[in-house]
């Protein structure tokens, strides 16, 4: 059995939801998975007059949050972040960051990795937030594993890169049908092809 971890950092919620999508589908096709997000590191005073960074805060608050140990045990790992000036979001940063002492030992090489993205606008850094991203997992020895244009859903959802949502100017968390059968695709990948390097 294929072992995912999902490691996202979700800021308004898409990224929950997109989190939630991918963890669904690979379950769907006999994936173990472990679903965990990116704890927040700002002050949740900095962000009380935003409704909906505030909601998703005390919706996730008490998951279980990401560690090093969840990437040790995956053979795949899909991030999530949101786009922030067209790279990942802080928070995810600092994750990655703090994973130093496991890339030394060389504990995140040879793994299946893969991303996806959201920000507010087509052209809000959708794509340079996933290569962004990509470089650290080359730092990794990690291997990519995009989507290309490898099913028809690809050319609705446009990005070969990894999986990408607009959010649009309404903060509330939802995933459109395109976004939703776009990260269908890249789990239900990810899993197969980790599936056939472990063999």
């Amino acid at each position: 059995m294929t072992r995912l971890a999902v490691i996202y950092y979700s800021t308004t919620g898409h990224g929950t939801a997109m989190a939630q999508q991918v963890a669904k589908a690979a379950e769907e096709v006999g994936a173990k998975v472990r679903l965990r997000h990116v704890a927040e590191t700002v002050d949740p005073a900095s962000f009380g007059e935003n409704p909906a960074w505030t909601a998703n805060y005390h919706a996730t608050k008490d998951l279980p949050a990401a560690s090093g140990d969840d990437i040790v045990w995956a053979d795949a790992v899909i991030f999530g972040s949101p786009t922030r000036f067209g790279s990942p979001a802080s928070q995810l940063r600092a994750f990655i960051d703090s994973l130093g002492g496991l890339w030394t030992q060389g504990q995140l090489a040879d793994k299946v990795y893969a991303a996806f993205t959201s920000s507010q606008t087509a052209h809000g850094g959708q794509e340079t937030t996933l290569l962004s991203l990509y470089i650290s997992l080359m730092h990794f020895g990690g291997i990519l594993v995009p989507p290309g244009y490898t099913d028809p859903i690809k050319f609705a959802d446009g990005n070969p890169y990894g999986v990408s949502h607009i959010t649009g100017p309404d903060n509330g968390a939802q995933v459109s049908d395109t976004t939703i059968a776009a990260l269908h695709h890249l789990a239900k990948r990810v899993v197969a092809i980790a599936a056939r390097l472990d063999d």
